[in-house]
């Protein structure tokens, strides 16, 4: 049976019969992440369901506990992994649908964030410590707008020192916490910000906070250590004094159309900065990753939806019933929205 056959079978708008010759299949789907939970508990939840679906295994290995240190039944992976407070577009590839999966990052992608100025953090998002806090008040809605041309095109980022990249060996974050010098600058990465625009100004209409953690001088200390490995002077010292909590500090949402490798928390953190303050991301959104999107447009024909979490989830807790081909919800859905691989 060739690809297109396959695919026509599995994509047309009636449950389609898939017949034993075309199972097990590879393909790809989109599922939407939810905040909270890391990208790689969703794998190993879908790896539960995947093992004990035909759809993707094949018959006679179904219901076979694999021996540890052999290879799993069917091989499962994401294209692009989200931090856990971030959520929306994650791609799955399952079997030869894995080698696939680096495609996605590199493709362009569109995030949804939002800012919370007034304080800076370790990981640049509200998942971490607080490292200093600084003036807010004085930024306005038109300085924002007015600041975004800077983050726009070809531009260059360094990476946070709080990151997994390493350094002569040694992850960045190592530097930073045990307060060893960086034997040089960070390298800096040109990225492409293709669209960037300030979706909403909330000023202090909303419910965010800074985090409750808080460097301590200590840790503060380290850090200055680390940093002044290459930049002589530098010092983590807040710019302000703690403001009272009646006192809200001012919010924003951006959203972008960036290149493969962008934090989009550097932008974050790098524009508040420009904006004479200090900020971080207290919501991320990933609402496109290349055809893979949170809502399709009728513009785009090659748009793929994904599938809510909560499909799964259910899944997990009871599979349901079959239908009369034999397919659970979960695996109708998936199948709807299956892009194929060949095998």
């Amino acid at each position: 049976m060739t690809y297109l056959a396959v695919h026509r079978l599995l994509t047309q708008s009636i449950m389609p019969k898939v017949s034993v010759s075309s199972l097990p299949v590879s393909g790809l789907f989109g599922v939407c992440k939810p905040s909270g939970p890391t990208s790689m508990a969703l794998i190993n939840d879908l790896k539960k369901l995947v093992a004990k679906s035909r759809l993707f295994v094949p018959e006679d290995k179904l219901g076979k506990d694999q021996k540890r240190g052999k290879r799993d039944a069917v091989k499962i992976g994401q294209g692009g992994t989200l931090d856990p407070l971030a959520d929306g577009v994650l791609v799955i590839g399952v079997g030869k649908g894995t080698k696939k999966l680096s495609q996605f990052l590199d493709c362009e992608k569109e995030y949804q964030t939002t800012c919370l100025l007034g304080c800076e953090t370790d990981t640049y998002d509200s998942e971490g410590a607080r490292v200093r806090i600084a003036p807010w008040h004085h930024v306005t809605k038109e300085q924002v707008e007015s600041a975004l041309s800077q983050f726009t095109g070809e531009i260059e980022q360094i990476p946070p020192i709080f990151s997994a990249l390493k350094m002569d060996g040694k992850p960045l974050y190592e530097y930073a916490r045990k307060g060893i010098p960086l034997p040089r600058p960070i390298d800096s990465r040109k990225v492409k910000v293709l669209s960037l625009e300030l979706a909403e100004w909330k000023g202090n209409q909303h419910h965010y906070h800074w985090p409750q953690k808080i460097f301590s001088e200590t840790e503060k200390k380290a850090l200055e250590t680390a940093l002044q490995g290459v930049e002589e002077g530098a010092n983590v010292k807040d710019e302000i004094e703690q403001p009272p909590e009646s006192d809200v500090s001012s919010a924003f949402v951006l959203k972008m159309k960036v290149s493969g490798g962008t934090y989009v928390r550097s932008i974050v953190h790098d524009l508040a900065h420009v904006l004479g303050s200090a900020g971080h991301v207290v919501t991320l959104t990933r609402s496109r990753q290349g055809r893979f999107v949170l809502e399709p447009t009728k513009a785009d024909a090659d748009d793929q939806a994904c599938i809510p979490w909560e499909v799964f989830q259910k899944a997990l807790v009871d599979p349901g019933e079959k239908d009369s081909d034999g397919w659970t919800e979960w695996e109708k859905r998936v199948i709807e929205s299956l892009e194929l691989v060949e095998h």
